[in-house]
């Protein structure tokens, strides 16, 4: 596996993280999922609004199966080795007002459950892929709520348990240039 380059002196940890899809299927401790969940209690937010919600399932509790079909099939594929599935719900109002930075501040706390995983040896892997309105029924999420992202956490496994065209892409993706995301003063195309 390539390793992940920089010019600056950003930390290994932003580096090492990435999205896998091969776990192993284990299932993790309770003081491991109130950990992960606790980082994300941490994550920053708007006026201290905190949003987020965090919907889960572990990996053989009653809600897992149920989970799991809420997502599209490639996906269901090969979450179902994962050992956490999660449903990142935000908050669209804070005090009876729209809050614009629900989504903003969910994002922190799905940040914050990525990078806890990587300390503890684990990864996790965010996904758009599920069926929104269902999800949004089977999981009774209010019409003053979104459901932002689904993830899931596990331990990484050898990627000969995904199919071909998915072992091809068991790696850390590379990202864009500084040059073509940040620019000082207004934006840029």
């Amino acid at each position: 596996m390539t390793e992940r380059q920089t010019e600056t002196r950003v930390d290994r940890l932003f580096l090492d993280r990435w999205s896998p899809r091969a776990f192993n299927g284990s299932q993790l401790k309770t003081s491991d999922i109130e950990t992960l969940l606790e980082a994300a209690r941490w994550a920053p937010s708007a006026f201290n609004a905190q949003p987020w919600r965090l919907l889960y399932a572990a990996r053989g509790d009653a809600n897992w199966d149920r989970f799991l079909d809420l997502l599209v099939p490639f996906n269901r594929g090969w979450a179902g080795n994962a050992s956490l599935l999660l449903f990142f719900v935000s908050a669209t109002t804070s005090q009876d007002k729209p809050n614009p930075t629900h989504s903003f501040d969910t994002g922190a706390a799905w940040m914050s459950i990525a990078l806890q995983a990587q300390i503890m040896g684990l990864h996790a892997h965010g996904m758009a892929g599920y069926d929104h309105e269902r999800a949004r029924t089977e999981l009774g999420v209010p019409d003053d709520f979104r459901i932002e992202a689904a993830a899931v956490v596990g331990r990484r496994t050898d990627p000969s348990i995904l199919p071909e065209p998915l072992r091809e892409r068991e790696a850390p993706s590379d990202r864009n240039p500084l040059s073509e995301i940040a620019f000082a003063g207004n934006f840029q195309k």
